[in-house]
């Protein structure tokens, strides 16, 4: 009985899987070399594989042949006079079923064991590769793609394709042999009642894969509304959509949206499982009245000594195993279409190139003092199609717009220990030059370099560890303090740690913590003020110590005395490296030692504070109208737009 419920079992579920693909499935047509390229993966488990196939091909022999030990045991009790022989003969062949039964377990097992040691194997390949390649893809990369969606091939298609994948070698090999060595026991036993059970074969397949195509639909509808729902939650759950809840919404409208979302979830999820209740029903009867049929006929047989009663019993055996791997061969084509579909969404994603990428002959940057120069550089931000895929942004085409520049033939040269303030009108390409410098975009035309070596010629760990960067929207992530400052550097000692916290001037606030350095900062470092995050910021800039550092005005968001604090903690450990800044605050412009104005992707003016003054122009006008309060209120904050 074990046996049979495992081979009926193994049958209903993969065919039930195999009818909850959509039907578009079968309509896709598959890239060429998807295959080969799919069988790569497949190569570094060969070993397994075949023991794997082994253990499915022995575990079909196994399955096949106990009916036939049952049918022996029986004929041997109806047709033979009770004797000391006899009973030795069921003995024995009640052993060697007790033996078969131990085998199909014992192989079922290692089958589960293999097919999971393969399977998840290749889930941490597939997504190891998958996961590595979206790290080296350009920040444009980032901006573009939803992050649902990137998730969803690390999670879905993974997963998709492995399962697949393992499901196709053991469905192709372990059914095709079953049904192989089943049909032709059945035809030697009893060629009349095996052609009436396949001819009621059709009376299960049919409704069966109109079932399947409906459930395809629904799943798939399902799958969307899940995706909606979960959007919904998602939003509403991170701190920023839930600030917005909390200040505009309204929580009856609120729970009526989530509900309708939740509803329909629900719905859809009764009807997938009616769908499915038929199709087993279905198999469940059609396997039913074969079996009835085969007692019925199998029945009159014996009573009139055309057939044994050993027999009868065999074949009502083989025809509970029979339907199972049938409607799973019959659904090997979407199995097949699936692997390939789920494949090549994630070679879809290997196959985009990175834009920014070390180069074959890449060098370090030398140590000490930086140097940066700019080189009549030009830029324009690259178009959709060269960075993103349609299937990420949710669209059914990118969009194709005409490319414009952004910079135009900016030069200018920062020397080490030196500070460059940029300052200028919003949308001037300020942000677009500090990006440059850590090399998140490369440059059309022209060259930016670093003691003398092309950022396109750098390896990117020397250029990581040569440039530190604070944004005025510093990122932290949902983890400890401690954990946040090591991201920058991992093997900083406590003391390191301790020097880096006075000199941002939050030593006094981590050590007032419960946990102190191990507390959680919350996700996007939300339980700490917007000046104490930016303070963190500059500790993990302060631990890395790089030689060039690269300041979207990181004072920003500090009250006056904050800022006065941090600021001459800077000019303390910037004292002796390169510093390159985006000015919103007079403290900046006034020590800055080379300013420069940037209008329309234009260098327009340079020079010192005073001397920009004197000139007049767009600097003096800037200076009035955003700088000049601060200057009459001693550093009151006045920011500029930094949409650049």
């Amino acid at each position: 009985m074990s046996m049979h419920s495992s081979a009926m079992g193994r049958g209903g579920r993969a065919g039930m899987n195999s009818m909850r693909r959509n039907r578009d499935i079968l309509e896709h047509r598959i890239k060429k070399g998807t295959l080969p390229r799919m069988l790569t993966f497949a190569k570094v488990y060969r070993t397994m594989i075949i023991v794997f196939l082994t253990a499915v091909v022995l575990d079909s022999i196994v399955t096949s042949v106990s009916p036939l030990v049952l049918r022996a045991i029986i004929d041997t009790i109806t047709n033979t006079h009770v004797a000391h022989k006899s009973q030795s003969l069921v003995i024995g062949l009640a052993f060697l079923t007790a033996v078969l039964a131990l085998i199909d377990a014992g192989l079922s097992l290692f089958e589960r064991r293999a097919s999971a040691v393969i399977g998840e194997s290749l889930i941490f390949d597939l997504r190891a590769r998958v996961y590595a390649h979206i790290q080296d893809m350009p920040i444009a990369f980032f901006s573009r793609t939803q992050t649902g969606a990137l998730i969803s091939r690390l999670n879905n298609d993974v997963i998709g394709a492995q399962q697949a994948f393992t499901d196709l070698f053991s469905n192709v090999v372990g059914n095709i042999l079953l049904l192989t060595i089943i049909l032709g026991v059945m035809f030697f036993l009893s060629w009349q009642i095996t052609l009436v059970a396949l001819i009621l074969l059709p009376l299960f397949l049919l409704p069966a894969r109109r079932v399947g195509r409906r459930l395809g639909t629904l799943f798939q509808r399902g799958m969307e509304l899940n995706a909606e729902m979960n959007m919904v939650m998602s939003e509403r759950f991170n701190v920023a959509g839930a600030m917005v809840v909390k200040l505009f919404g309204r929580p009856r409208d609120e729970l009526e949206y989530f509900e309708s979302r939740a509803r329909q979830v629900r719905d859809i999820g009764i009807r997938q499982a009616t769908y499915q209740r038929f199709f087993f029903v279905a198999l469940s009867l059609t396997a039913s009245l074969a079996t009835a049929f085969a007692y019925g006929f199998g029945g009159v047989a014996v009573l009139h000594g055309t057939l044994a009663v050993g027999t009868v019993v065999a074949l009502t055996a083989y025809l509970t195993r029979l339907y199972g791997p049938l409607t799973q061969l019959s659904n090997l084509n979407v199995d097949y279409m699936s692997a390939m579909v789920s494949f090549e969404r994630l070679f879809e994603i290997l196959d985009l190139e990175p834009m920014i990428k070390d180069a074959v002959d890449a060098r370090d940057i030398p140590e000490g003092p930086a140097t940066l120069r700019f080189e009549n550089v030009s830029f324009e931000y690259p178009g959709a199609e060269e960075v993103s895929l349609a299937s990420l942004e949710a669209v059914a085409v990118l969009e194709r717009v005409e490319r414009t520049s952004v910079l135009h033939d900016v030069s200018f040269v920062v020397e080490p220990g030196t500070m460059t303030a940029l300052v200028g009108p919003s949308g001037g390409g300020k942000t677009t030059i500090s990006m440059l410098v850590s090399r998140l975009y490369d440059v059309t035309a022209g060259s930016v370099s670093i003691n003398g070596v092309d950022l396109r010629e750098t390896t990117s760990i020397s250029l990581k560890s040569t440039v530190g960067v604070v944004t005025q929207d510093p990122h932290l992530f949902h983890d400890t303090l401690r954990a946040n400052l090591l991201f920058a550097r991992p093997d900083a000692t406590e003391q390191e740690i301790q020097v880096a916290l006075v000199s941002a001037q939050i030593a006094s606030l981590v050590a007032s913590l419960p946990q102190g350095l191990d507390t959680v900062v919350g996700e996007r470092g939300y339980r700490l003020s917007g000046g104490e995050k930016q303070r963190v910021a500059l500790a993990r800039l302060m631990l890395k110590a790089p030689h060039l550092v690269v300041l979207d005005e990181a004072t920003a968001h500090l009250d006056n005395e904050s800022e006065a604090a941090v600021q001459r903690a800077l000019d303390a450990t910037m004292n002796d490296r390169t510093s390159f800044v985006i000015a919103h605050r007079l403290s900046t412009i006034r020590n800055a030692d080379q300013i420069l104005v940037i209008n329309e992707g234009r260098i327009v003016q340079r020079g010192t504070h005073e001397e920009l003054l004197k000139m007049g122009g767009l600097y003096r006008d800037l200076y009035e109208t955003q700088f000049a309060s601060q200057a009459s209120t001693h550093g009151v904050k006045t920011t500029i737009d930094m949409n650049d």
